[in-house]
């Protein structure tokens, strides 16, 4: 799972670098204009394009702070500070970051997919594309059964992944994640890493701030270490936790014969050494466990067990399939979207009235079908010398209350 094995080729070099900060300062005032705490303090690093960059440090050291500048939401004192090479508070660069904040502000009584469409229509994404992608991440982070459920019913753990899909629902090209860990379980916590990885082979930008230094071992290319606003430590993770002043040999287990050889080599060189058996980890332990209950499909009310990356995030199947789908609508709409014939009105036909209200019934049947210029509309390319059919006189007269059935007028 980790990034750091081997001697990979850094990402993003010989590229314009997506974050440039440069003697970076941000200081902090009371009422008086007198300054209160320095949070940063003469910062200098770059992120690459492609990379996955660590912000590490204990709490206080500035890595909240330096994120709210980089997303343009505090202003820096001094120094220079570029993103995409433009300034931070530059809009235009907005649609191309996606944003993970320490908490979750989520909307309480919105449902998961409610709240992906909010965050969906904010960015402007085409709605078949926004319905793709929300079923995409609602499996991707394990939460399609839950999905109708007001988010303020949710666990942290599950509004923690929620907030992960909506930092992913406009494909960011530079993501940063604070503490995308917190609140999950350790299945979920492998998922995040296996995610972020994934990312990063697609060549997403991806900044990574944490407590959790496992976490970020496991995924960082490159790091910078923060104790009082000041970096006191960057490199490669092989750069900063080879112990070059020991080693290790790790083999298949060994019978008590061979060990006795090694034992008696390593006395005679009169080195320290140490023989046991190595340890798993916890979290694989913990996994191997909750895997084999799904085998035997345990009942659970948390979140399901996430599906793969979502396919756009993946980078293969979203544009193809947008278009190819676009293509079978335009197909469909032009075979079926034939032009629909309004039937010709039906010509004023003449007619005898006899009686009292016959003069009444001639003026309401011309004025019913008179045109605008007072003269009676005749059906297009029919003929003049048509013959006109006959019209019931009795049951024009008895709308109007005329005669009754012997054609005589009723009594008034």
């Amino acid at each position: 799972m980790s990034r750091t094995g081997g001697n990979p080729v850094m990402p993003g070099v010989g590229e314009p670098p997506v974050v440039v900060a440069q003697g970076l300062v941000k200081t902090f005032k009371d009422f008086w204009m007198r300054e209160r705490a320095r949070a940063v303090d003469g910062v200098d690093f770059e992120i690459r394009r492609g990379e996955i960059f660590g912000l590490l440090g204990p709490n206080g050291s500035g890595k909240s702070t330096t994120i709210k500048m980089i997303l343009g939401l505090l202003r820096k004192t001094r120094g220079r500070l570029a993103v995409f090479g433009k300034a931070p508070s530059d809009v235009s660069i907005k649609k191309r970051i996606g944003y993970l904040p320490e908490e979750s502000y989520l909307y309480p009584f919105l449902n998961a997919r409610e709240t992906l469409e909010y965050y969906g229509k904010l960015f402007r994404i085409p709605t078949k594309v926004r319905e793709a992608r929300i079923e995409e991440l609602l499996d991707m982070v394990g939460l399609t059964g839950v999905q109708h459920r007001q988010v303020r019913e949710y666990s942290k753990g599950m509004q923690r992944r929620i907030g992960i899909a909506q930092a992913l629902i406009n494909d960011p090209e530079f993501l940063i994640l604070d503490e995308p860990t917190t609140g999950l379980d350790p299945i979920g916590t492998r998922q995040v890493k296996d995610l972020i990885i994934t990312l990063g082979g697609r060549g997403k930008t991806i900044l990574l701030s944490s407590h959790l230094l496992s976490d970020v071992e496991d995924v960082v290319d490159r790091m910078v270490i923060l104790y009082g606003g000041r970096i006191r430590d960057e490199g490669t993770c092989d750069d900063l936790l080879t112990r070059q002043s020991r080693s290790v040999i790790e083999t298949e287990a060994l019978d008590s014969e061979t060990l006795a050889e090694i034992r008696a080599v390593l006395e005679r060189r009169n080195l320290e050494f140490n023989l046991s058996h190595p340890r798993q980890k916890l979290e694989e332990l913990f996994i191997q466990i909750v895997n084999q209950a799904r085998v035997e499909r345990a009942a659970t009310s948390g979140a399901d067990n996430a599906g793969v990356t979502a396919a756009f995030l993946r980078g293969d199947g979203e544009a193809a399939g947008s278009e190819g789908q676009e293509l079978i609508d335009e197909l469909v709409t032009g075979a079926t979207a034939t032009p629909e014939v309004e039937a010709p009105p039906t010509a004023p036909m003449p007619v005898e009235s006899t009686g009292p209200d016959a003069g009444l019934i001639d003026d309401l049947i011309t004025q019913g079908v008179a045109g605008e210029d007072g003269a009676p509309e005749k059906k297009a390319g029919s003929s003049p010398e048509a013959p006109a059919e006959s019209v019931d006189d009795d049951v024009i007269r008895s709308l109007l209350g005329g005669g009754d059935d012997d054609g005589e007028p009723k009594d008034s």
